[in-house]
């Protein structure tokens, strides 16, 4: 039968000739499945720029449809659902911004501040120091204790320390 084209955006195979192939790429079809495909990619802020700049689609909100769906020149978006995409970018700014990351994970400054405090007032050695809290700086996460028989190195520190054992089973 020969050589099969298939195309992802579309959800459709034909024969893999030239003429096929150019005709199946410049088609109207094969433009709005692959802008339907990237259109699921776009971060909610443009989203909302682009459905705020256009006129409500009077079709849709009479009767809950609309013959060229998300081709519409119009925005088939309600002011509730403007509402929760607008919620949902100020959640996403406050999650990036330093207050958001300050809760989520810790920085590297502050852990550079816990440190030098830590030996300061113990007045050793940071190795010392490190080997002697060492099981209660490390923050392992929680999904990976959960995971069983996890390889020697991935195991977290135990407070004896990493030095006296001889993991010979490695490999």
């Amino acid at each position: 039968m020969g050589k099969r084209y298939y195309c992802d955006y579309c959800d459709r195979s034909f024969q893999d000739t030239l003429h096929n192939r150019k005709k199946h790429l410049n088609g109207v079809q094969h433009h709005r499945a692959k802008k339907a495909w990237f259109d699921h990619f776009r971060d909610a802020a443009a989203i909302l720029q682009d459905e705020r700049t256009k006129q409500p689609c009077r079709k849709f909100l009479q009767t809950g449809q609309c013959v060229f769906g998300p081709n519409c020149r119009y925005s088939h978006m309600s002011e509730h659902h403007m509402n929760v995409l607008e919620q949902q970018i100020e959640d996403e700014r406050w999650l990036n911004s330093d207050q958001g990351k300050s809760l989520t994970e810790p920085s590297l400054d502050k852990w550079l501040l816990r440190r030098e405090k830590r030996a300061v007032t113990t007045k050793g050695s940071v190795l010392k120091l490190e080997e002697e809290t060492g099981a209660e700086s490390n923050e392992v996460p929680q999904f990976l204790l959960s995971i069983p028989d996890l390889p020697p190195s991935l195991l977290p520190v135990q407070p004896a320390g990493w030095r006296g054992a001889v993991h010979t089973d490695w490999g």
